[in-house]
């Protein structure tokens, strides 16, 4: 049976050593002890969403903190190569559900796009609130399929700004994939770099307009498609996500011992 997760804040189990204890307080520790009953002598795992992962067993529990012996610790290396998502805006809660599968996949960040098609707009105080839903998000889906590193959360990109990041990351040697309907170049031959980021662009409901594909490819972005048939905004992202990791090689690689 898998172990709970709980989140402590990013870096602070770095200098936590195994046979030592560990103070879990705040709202995590309040969901262990209200929530999830907790119980001294059980077993659990808390990580930083910095790539430390700590296995402990309860010696205390108090409302307000949980006290456990460390047995365990590993840490969770950092890609050569990153994996971003660049999601477009969409209705509903379809952007939601791309960037929780996403990081369940193993992203290592996201992007709100603002796109033209977007029926959904961060204006205001709305953005604050947008960009702190997603982050919840995504420590929620990191903790569900108990990953050490949370993705990065990155601030909303507006229209044609898009543009600029694809000509950053050519620039960079990382490399930024549009994913379109008319694109003749399938994923899966698209060259990928040793270092870097891997951006993957997805379109809101109604895709990417022609003008958005073609300043993205003219600031040295590629175009590819993922299949025979056109995926919704919620799905294409983690399919084409499953398909880098492979080809990556993330999916062979052992799971760290904790």
């Amino acid at each position: 049976m898998s172990l709970p997760v709980f989140l402590a804040e990013p870096g602070s189990l770095e200098a936590v050593g195994v046979g030592t204890l560990y103070v879990l307080d705040g709202p995590e520790a309040r969901h262990a002890a209200s929530v999830r009953r907790i119980r001294v002598g059980e077993s659990l795992e808390v990580v930083d969403g910095a790539g430390t992962a700590l296995r402990g067993v309860v010696e205390e529990v108090e409302p307000e903190s949980v006290v456990l012996r460390v047995v365990g610790r590993s840490v969770e290396a950092v890609p050569d190569v990153a994996l971003v998502l660049v999601q477009a805006l969409a209705k509903g809660d379809r952007d939601e559900r791309a960037i929780e599968a996403a990081t369940e996949i193993g992203v290592d960040a996201v992007v709100p796009w603002q796109a033209e098609r977007s029926v959904s707009v961060w204006a205001g105080p709305r953005q604050e609130r947008g960009e702190k839903r997603w982050a919840a998000v995504v420590a929620a889906a990191a903790k569900q399929s108990r990953r050490a590193r949370v993705p990065e959360v990155r601030t909303l990109v507006r229209g044609t700004a898009i543009v600029d990041i694809a000509a950053a990351a050519a620039a960079a040697g990382s490399v930024m994939i549009a994913l379109h309907e008319s694109a003749t170049v399938p994923l899966a031959s698209v060259v990928l770099p040793s270092q870097g980021e891997i951006l993957v662009v997805v379109g809101p409901e109604g895709g990417l307009t022609e003008s958005e594909v073609g300043a993205m490819s003219a600031a040295g972005a590629a175009v590819a498609r993922l299949g025979p048939h056109v995926l919704r905004t919620s799905t294409a992202g983690p399919v084409a996500l499953a398909i880098l990791a492979e080809r990556l090689g993330r999916w062979a690689r052992p799971v760290p011992a904790r």
